[in-house]
This record gives structure tokens, sequence and C-alpha cells, in this order.
């Protein structure tokens, strides 16, 4: 039982790294044949700033584009496009 386990972890760690590979070969490809390996997202960050009364007040800052890489996973530095597309807000604690 214990040796099946074994195998079926390593068999998921294995396929694990052979998807990640993978994407980051397609992703390569893409940057060398110029076939838009990057995009942007306009992104908004803003300030919640909590007062006394127990409400919070908001402070927008201006939207921004964020470069973002056209992947499953995140490659070469940037933020995955899926993702950043569905966390486009950025509230920052105060």
């Amino acid at each position: 039982m214990k040796r099946r386990l074994l195998s079926l972890v390593a068999a998921l760690v294995a396929l694990a790294c052979l998807v990640y590979a993978g994407d980051y070969l397609v992703l390569r490809i893409r940057v060398a044949t110029r076939h838009s390996p990057f995009g942007t997202v306009t992104v908004r960050s803003y300030y919640a700033i909590p007062e006394k009364n127990n409400r919070t007040e908001y402070v927008f800052n201006d939207a921004r584009d964020q470069t973002c890489v056209h992947s499953i996973f995140a490659q070469l530095g940037y933020v995955p496009c899926w993702y950043l597309a569905r966390h486009a807000d950025k509230p920052i604690e105060m």
C-alpha cells in the first residue's frame, strides 16, 4: 500500500513538472516566433482605510496597464493573463 501511494505521488509530481515544462516550451516558441506571448491588463489599485466607526474609506489610484504572459503558469517573471484579468482590482489594506 505504501509503495503504491509513493509511486502515485511520484507520478503526479512528474506530471506536474512535465506540464510546467511544456508550458514554458510553448511560451519560448511564441517568444521566438513573435506570436503575442505577452498581453496587458488594466489594473486598478485602491487603499482600504479602516475608520473608527467600523467603516472603510476607499481611496482609488489611477488605473495602469500591467504586462502579463499568455500561459498557464507564471513564466519569465510575469503573472498569467488569465489570473490577472480575474484579479484586476488590487486592494491595499492599511
